[in-house]
């Protein structure tokens, strides 16, 4: 089977949604298929993953991370793109990847997946402060499901969040997942020598510098515990357009002496180094749907900390795989810490037993569900039809 895997993200500007599209080429190579990485170009134009890759002319968006695609103006990559007999193409983003994908669906009659991964009007009511624009993107991608074959979300509570947008279509749930990685030695001695001291646990947040995961939250928490005596050491991983702005406020409150902040990690080792030498993973986001992150710690015995009702919280039990803090806010957050300390070891050997999924067995159902798409296709109709 021949898949094209397209995305608006490419290394080593990669979001979630981009680590979850090179998991699935990956992961689909190693079954022995064919999958392609379609996106924008990195701004060097180089080609850093080991599998078949297909990027296009692009164009920094301004205060963006992201990059606009210009695919219809690449003719290098069109011939390449045209050259390829996908059997069927997925989407993850209803934008310039997905219209991409569909628009080769639609040239070559195969069917169009898409999954649907990120709060999108939270995204442009953010950026525009326009409930106006935000509600037109939502309108937007609705359309867009609704021209797709089939439309998977990442957990239960995303699929809803999908149905309040408006799409009323069948949805599939088909989760992410992680492989564990086993760091090295001497990335695992380096990372306690850095960041572990007696009596000092570490707490642990990875993901985009962004105020929207609310790290307001985290270092207003951290700066509770000090005014309480808790020791602590705060470790984040990750770069954003906030990253500067949170570097400052936790001068601003007194806890800078206590914060490293490494940026962006794109070492697989000495990241997962981080989550074996950390305490807890603290992502009290109300923003993410299905963080990898969550899984990557349990992977290493470290449990997490998640806002109740959150999509985040979806498959957390509080006080046995992780801890569910009641709101967001800072005192809840902090409170949470408190009462997890005494349970940290016990709650993330359970949270290694239940929480990590791991990608093969993620793919071997994704490849399922293309076959049976790819098969309905060729039929000429649906199998629940038949």
């Amino acid at each position: 089977m021949i898949v094209g895997e397209f995305v608006d993200t490419y290394p080593p500007c990669v979001d979630g949604v981009g680590r979850v599209t090179f998991s699935y080429c990956q992961n689909l190579i190693a079954l022995g298929h064919q999958a392609y990485y379609i996106a924008p170009n990195a701004p060097s134009g180089e080609e850093v993953c080991d599998f078949p890759t297909l990027l296009q002319k692009s164009l920094p968006l301004p205060g963006e991370a992201y990059r606009l695609a210009l695919a219809k103006l690449d003719v290098r990559y069109r011939l390449k793109l045209d050259a390829i007999p996908f059997d069927i193409v997925h989407t993850h983003s209803p934008f310039s990847a997905g219209e991409e994908a569909l628009r080769i669906a639609r040239k070559r009659d195969i069917p169009l997946v898409t999954t649907f991964h990120s709060k999108y009007y939270q995204d442009f009511y953010d950026k525009t402060h326009s409930e106006l624009i935000a509600k037109e993107v939502v309108r937007h991608i609705v359309r867009f499901y609704n021209k797709c074959d089939s439309v998977w979300t990442v957990n239960n509570a995303t699929a809803q969040v999908l149905a309040d947008y408006g799409y009323h279509g069948k949805i599939l749930v088909m989760e992410n997942g992680t492989d564990p990685v086993e760091p090295k030695a001497e990335d695992v001695a380096e990372a306690r020598r850095r960041f572990c001291r007696e009596g000092v646990p570490v707490f642990l947040f990875v993901g985009q510098h962004n105020y929207k995961k609310n790290l307001h939250g985290v270092l207003g928490a951290m700066a509770i515990l000090r005014k309480k005596g808790q020791p602590f050491h705060l470790v984040t991983a990750g770069d954003g357009p906030d990253f500067d702005a949170i570097t400052e406020e936790a001068k601003t409150l007194g806890i800078g002496d206590a914060c490293t902040f490494e940026g962006f990690i794109s070492d697989r080792s000495r990241l997962m180094a981080l989550y074996r030498c950390a305490d807890l993973l603290v992502f009290p986001s109300v923003y993410d749907n299905a963080p990898m992150v969550l899984r990557e710690a349990a992977t290493m015995s470290t449990p997490g900390l998640v806002v109740k009702g959150s999509c985040s919280a979806e498959g957390v039990e509080d006080e046995v795989n992780g801890f569910i803090c009641a709101n967001e806010t800072p005192e809840a957050i902090a409170d949470t810490i408190l009462r997890a300390l005494p349970m940290l070891d016990t709650v993330g050997e359970k949270a290694r037993q239940t929480i990590p999924m791991h990608w093969r067995d993620i793919i071997l159902r994704a490849v399922d569900e293309y076959e049976k798409l790819i098969r309905e296709r060729q039929g000429g109709h649906r199998e629940e039809d038949a």
